[in-house]
This record gives structure tokens, sequence and C-alpha cells, in this order.
């Protein structure tokens, strides 16, 4: 059950990275230039490995890591919410 739940959190920090990368909002000029590897997917390839990694850990009975990576998600979704509705 607490992977599914990883899984699902996962699911929406990808939909709301591909949001603010479809968004092209100035901001994203002001990356880093790694950011732009790969076309701007380099982000999602982190966004994946940190999805991985959580779930390797949550599946090894580490639990902390889902309360870590709900943590990390609303922090996401924020900033998420901050740059889509322009209040940055």
């Amino acid at each position: 059950m607490f992977i599914a739940l990883t899984f699902l959190l996962g699911i929406g920090n990808f939909a709301v990275h591909r949001a603010v990368l479809n968004s092209e909002h100035p901001l994203l000029g002001q990356v880093p230039w790694f950011f732009h590897l790969l076309g701007g997917r380099f982000s999602l390839l982190v966004e994946f490995i940190m999805l991985l990694g959580a779930m390797l850990m949550v599946s090894g009975g580490s639990v902390g890591w889902l309360w870590f990576y709900a943590g990390y998600s609303a922090v996401n979704a924020g900033s998420a919410w901050l740059i889509l509705t322009g209040r940055v």
C-alpha cells in the first residue's frame, strides 16, 4: 500500500513538472545549463530517479521515505502552483 501511495505521488510530481515545463515561464530561462540537457528532459530524468529511490526505500520497509517524498511532493506542487498562476 505504501509503495502504491508513493507511486501516486510520483505521478502527481511528473504531471506538475511537465505542466511547468510546458508553461514556458520566464523563470525557466534562469535555471542552470544542465537543466536544458536533452531538451529539458534531464529534469524529468532526475524526477524519475527520485521516485525510483523513494519506491525502493519504501519497499525495503523504510516508511519514513514515504513521508519525505510526500513533503517533497507538497513543495513541488506548491512551487508549480506559484509558477503556473503567475505569482512568481
